[in-house]
């Protein structure tokens, strides 16, 4: 992690505010002093600001329920942010989803200013599973149990989509089961199939469900077990 990141993540102060002290050699990282913003620090360095010891940055992981209407983004001029609901955060801004979620999409939303477990969580190779409620405008076919599992062609993608498992839980609702995320993916899927989606909600990744206890726009950290389920 760069310095002036470190430094602003363990202190609260803003990076202009870092730099500010760099410059009056007020930082010092293992007893030398440090004017460059962009060194790299990890966690077996010592670092000094004001004569007092830095401790690492604490990353945060937490999830949210999130609302419909509401856009996985850190700012946005024309809707509400899945950020902008973080109201007893400090440095929101230094937060990111992992992943996103539809704005009409609704559910389990991961978030952290942990970058490299983000990474890992949103990408293919790792194969984390997710989770959906489905409900759909016309009736779902027991066919589509078997189509979802052999792949389907998805409109302008060279390949079938990876096996994904499909429970139908009544005439128009399934929970489908994800390894993959290609863009709408879900509602591609049930197009593919001729159907549409008519209410999409995220209630649980890699093992991890979404805590019930939590309204719409609720979060919370995650427990030491969801951690551990989600590879931090």
């Amino acid at each position: 992690m760069r310095l002036d990141k470190y430094l602003s993540q363990a202190t609260g102060l803003s990076r202009k505010e870092i730099k500010r002290l760099m410059h009056k050699s007020s930082v010092t990282v293992n007893g030398d002093i440090v004017r460059d913003p962009s060194l790299h620090i990890t966690p077996e360095d010592n670092v000094i600001l004001n004569d007092g010891e830095v401790a690492p940055p604490a990353m945060r992981y937490l999830m949210m329920n999130k609302p419909q209407g509401v856009i996985c983004a850190n700012d946005d001029p024309l809707h509400p942010t899945v950020i902008s609901l973080l109201f007893d955060e400090a440095r929101p801004d230094s937060l990111h989803t992992v992943g996103r979620l539809d704005i009409d999409t609704t559910g389990l939303i991961l978030i952290t200013d942990d970058g490299q477990w983000s990474h890992r969580v949103t990408s293919p190779k790792h194969k984390m599973s997710k989770r959906y409620h489905v409900t759909t405008l016309e009736p779902i076919p027991a066919s589509a149990i078997n189509d979802f599992t052999a792949g389907v062609q998805l409109n302008n993608e060279p390949h079938l989509t990876k096996p994904a498992t499909l429970e139908i839980l009544s005439e128009h609702e399934a929970l489908l089961t994800l390894t993959e995320g290609k863009y709408h993916q879900v509602k591609r899927m049930f197009a593919a199939i001729g159907n549409k989606v008519a209410a999409l909600h995220r209630d649980a990744v890699a093992g991890v469900s979404l805590d019930e206890a939590l309204a719409p726009g609720e979060y919370r950290e995650l427990t030491a077990k969801e951690r551990e389920l989600l590879g931090v």
